[in-house]
């Protein structure tokens, strides 16, 4: 009997990522991530993967098994358990933070935490989390043994050296993997376009330590909440200058207090308080730490930026540390934060002025490491976007693996005996957009963006359906139109009331709208070039 992988997302997007394993006729999903709306998804809240062919089988999911805990790779868990309610797996951290998101929506869910390196069966499946070195503690590859030999996901990972926890990626076990022989390889490839090696996380402790201890007043640190290295990184170089730490943002409490029970994040106690007692104390002594390194408008830093943060207002004397580069889609929101820090005359460091962020994903001399030690008999790049996942298969090629397959959401790679068989958009996987508890479909994008880019006009005419004669209005109501004055919507009027009254007797209601637009299309030319959304209203007398 064959074994499959189905991808529902992450390939071809930073975000989404979800895999279906399918073993003796049974499914196990690998990671259930979202991705964050774009600038041309308007009012779109999240991007969740399609499980709409998941949902067809329900009764044939036995388990999640989750690689890490980020908001891409464990985001969307709560929304698929709702309907496929299944156990999940995964290590100490990741599943404490995926619980804690899941709860929030009011959902119960068996979670377990496995311990790295010793086999789990569920069902038909037997896998292992292998510990990998990322931006988040408690990162796994993950090792499925099958009738059709191992299959390795890698989870996000990166070779580091000398990581902040000591738990580097562990290549002897991935090395035993290899020697026993992986089947198929699904490997991380954000950084496959990149020469050389990532720069170990613990070489920003310099840097952040020079910075902080060279500050005159307070210091505001920023950074994603789930970087806890970055934050003990932050901590021990606030601590070692004499200060004292007050965290801000909702997901900065909520992870630093599930690293800090786990004893993944190790700050004494007296050297943390609440915001009003730390500024209480000598601005020099003063350290915080918290979210919105990405620009977010509602986030403590994008706040204190536009003067509209509750306790905190910033000076001269203070020094902005941004300990991380924008995600694609984020750099004006980022830049816009910079530049109004430095409106305020806050000394501002961030990723392009100083060494202050490495990336989490191993770049191309790191990948052909990791291909060397496992040696897959068939590799599929993963996690990135399409020129990532191309970059990636010729760095397979460089290391003469026998079988590559770019991928792309929907396809689904079988392993039958010898064959490694790949079906093109086996399963459809469109973004399913999400906006404030409801899914919304393209056709609602496509009405925003028209809205956004042309605006509405509201044409309301009563007419009695007799005579065609027209008894009020028409009124015109315009919404962000270019060119909009009271000559337009003079002339609309007109050229509406003159269309519905040349009609003839007991028109229908269908058609008095098809002649108010084309009598409003017409009449608009002359004041603006755009085209506008146009409503006709008509009240039947």
């Amino acid at each position: 009997m064959s074994v499959s992988v189905t991808f529902l997302g992450g390939l071809g997007e930073i975000g989404r990522n979800c895999a279906a394993i399918e073993v003796e006729g049974k499914l196990a999903l690998i990671d259930c991530g979202l991705m964050f709306p774009e600038a041309d998804m308007p009012g779109v809240d999240l991007i969740f993967p399609d499980w709409s062919w998941i949902w067809k089988r329900k009764k044939d999911v036995v388990c999640v098994v989750l690689t890490h805990g980020h908001e891409d790779h464990v985001g969307s868990l709560g929304y698929f358990l709702k309907e496929c309610n299944v156990p999940v797996y995964g290590t100490k951290l990741t599943v404490e933070i995926a619980k804690g998101r899941v709860e929030e929506l009011g959902v119960r869910a068996k979670f377990h935490k496995v311990t790295d390196n010793r086999w789990t069966e569920v069902g038909p499946f037997k896998f292992q989390f292998i510990p990998v070195s990322h931006s988040i503690p408690d990162g796994a590859a993950v090792a499925f043994d099958t009738p059709e030999g191992i299959v390795l996901h890698s989870g996000d990972f990166k070779l580091d050296p000398s990581p902040v926890d000591g738990r580097a990626t562990d290549l002897p076990a991935l090395a035993a993997l290899g020697r026993k022989g992986v089947r198929l390889l699904l490997s991380d490839s954000t950084n496959a376009e990149r020469p050389g090696f990532v720069p170990s996380e613990t070489s920003l402790a310099a840097e952040i330590e020079d910075i902080i201890g060279n500050a005159e007043g307070r210091v505001v640190a920023a950074c994603f909440a789930s970087h806890v290295h970055r934050v003990q990184q932050l901590a021990n170089a606030a601590i070692a200058d004499g200060r004292t730490i007050a965290f801000q943002g909702r997901s900065m409490f909520r992870i630093s207090d599930i690293a800090t029970s786990l004893g993944l994040l190790k700050i004494p106690d007296h050297a943390v308080v609440e915001i009003d007692q730390l500024l209480a104390l000598p601005e020099k002594h003063q350290m915080l730490i918290m979210t919105g390194s990405q620009g977010e408008p509602f986030a403590a830093l994008s706040l204190m930026a536009g003067g509209r943060h509750r306790s905190v207002d910033l000076s001269p004397d203070d020094t902005i540390l941004i300990s991380a580069t924008p995600i694609p889609g984020n750099e004006k929101a980022v830049s816009r934060v910079i530049n109004n820090l430095h409106r305020k005359g806050a000394k501002v460091y961030h990723g392009r002025n100083r060494h202050l962020h490495v990336s989490g994903h191993a770049a191309e001399d790191e990948l052909k490491t990791f291909l060397n030690v496992i040696r897959p008999k068939a590799l599929v790049p993963v996690h990135g976007e399409y020129r990532h996942l191309r970059a990636h298969e010729a760095l397979g090629e460089q290391m003469r693996v026998p079988f590559i397959q770019v991928c792309e959401d929907g396809d689904r790679i079988e392993l039958r005996g010898a064959k490694t068989i790949h079906h093109s958009k086996d399963q459809k996987a469109p973004y399913i957009y999400f906006d404030g508890g409801s899914d919304v479909g393209r056709s609602v994008l496509k009405a925003r963006g028209a809205l956004a880019e042309d605006g509405v006009l509201v044409v309301t005419v009563a007419v009695d359906m007799k005579t065609s004669e027209v008894k009020m209005g028409p009124d015109v109501d315009g919404k962000g139109v270019s060119g909009d004055s009271d000559e337009m919507r003079d002339a609309i009027a007109s050229a509406v009331q003159e269309a519905i009254e040349g009609i003839g007797r007991a028109p229908s209601v269908k058609r008095i709208q098809e002649l108010t637009r084309q009598a409003t299309r017409v009449a608009i030319k002359p004041y603006t070039t755009t085209r506008p959304v146009l409503i006709p209203t008509v009240l039947e007398l």
